[in-house]
């Protein structure tokens, strides 16, 4: 049977790159985007775009049956600085959204579903070196308190619906295709934005704070990867750890010098470091390494000349 995808949530940073990566393999028309606002001219453009609330299951499923759709991969959410301040709004996005697509695939309209966990399950009680896959999940932040629940109802339909439900806690995920979307890591995109711009950065988290991060392009093949492994060798359906590089501020700032020596940063952490202070600094991924082979390609290094080289290349076009 042909595999036809639908994003959901498709405009936002993630879904507008997995997107974009989908549609090279399956072809353009096999992936459906869909979001509750339109979306950049080229996701627009290169194949079928819906307009669509994803906490309104009715409206999923007209699209499920137009498009013959097999596989949803649920990226609206709001996430974890801005679900701080709309806690209610927050928990009825990430969570309707949810539910409903379970409830298509229990109801057998979808075969496989991706929905993404993040590292904000854990929380200030939960061991913050080598973060194990099993271990106290404990948030204190609205963004984690829904991702938590989402994983016991991904288990929960799994366990008693059969549904084939995949799911991977993201860390902090850099990009340079999209503006930030209102995360606690958003710093690490923001930053190379400013230092190409005005050599001036003032960051919203202290200098030596510690967090997981990815760069896009790994975050999209995980989540590719993961989708395309067999059912039997995904042994966690909860969400699998995943691990890229874990660095500071500080240590950001160093490389961007090294392309930019007369960058600055300075600090004024706000609201969002009582966030980051409660999640991990290094996560243990060996499951999803093992169980699916998963492997990163990108470290600090190689994603601060990536991303400044195609910062310099799209600001060149633009003029």
């Amino acid at each position: 049977m042909k595999t036809v995808i639908l994003v959901l949530g498709a405009s936002g940073q993630i879904g507008t790159e997995l997107t974009e990566k989908l549609r090279l393999l399956y072809g353009n028309n096999n992936v459906i985007a869909s979001d509750i606002r339109e979306g950049n001219l080229e996701l627009m453009t290169s194949g079928p775009f819906e307009i669509i609330d994803a906490t309104d299951k009715a409206a999923i499923l007209k699209v499920v049956h137009k498009y013959s759709v097999t596989q949803v991969y649920l990226l609206a959410a709001m996430l974890s600085a801005t679900a701080e301040k709309m806690p209610q709004k927050a928990w009825n996005l990430n969570m309707n959204s949810l539910l409903a697509v379970l409830d298509l695939a229990k109801e057998k309209h979808i075969e496989k579903i991706y929905w993404p966990s993040s590292i904000a399950v854990f929380g200030p009680t939960t061991p913050k070196q080598n973060t194990p896959q099993k271990t106290v999940m404990e948030p204190s932040t609205v963004y984690g308190i829904s991702k938590v629940s989402g994983e016991f109802w991904c288990n929960y339909y799994h366990d008693k619906f059969g549904v084939d439900v995949r799911s991977l806690r993201y860390p902090g995920i850099i990009s340079w295709k999209t503006k930030p979307g209102g995360g606690t890591t958003d710093y690490a995109v923001d930053i190379y934005f400013k230092a190409l711009e005005d050599k001036k950065y003032e960051c919203f988290l202290s200098e030596n704070t510690t967090l997981p991060m990815m760069y896009m392009a790994d975050a999209v093949n995980a989540t590719i990867q993961l989708m395309q492994a067999d059912a039997e060798d995904i042994k966690i359906k909860n969400g699998y750890n995943l691990a890229a590089m874990s660095f500071t501020p500080k240590e950001i700032a160093a490389e961007i010098k090294k392309h930019i020596p007369d960058f600055e940063i300075t600090y004024n952490p706000d609201f969002r470091q009582q966030i980051a202070d409660s999640w991990p600094q290094t996560i243990d991924d060996s499951q999803a390494r093992k169980d699916w082979n998963w492997e990163h390609k990108f470290d600090l290094e190689s994603m601060t000349t990536d991303i400044l080289e195609s910062l310099k290349k799209q600001e060149k076009l633009n003029v």
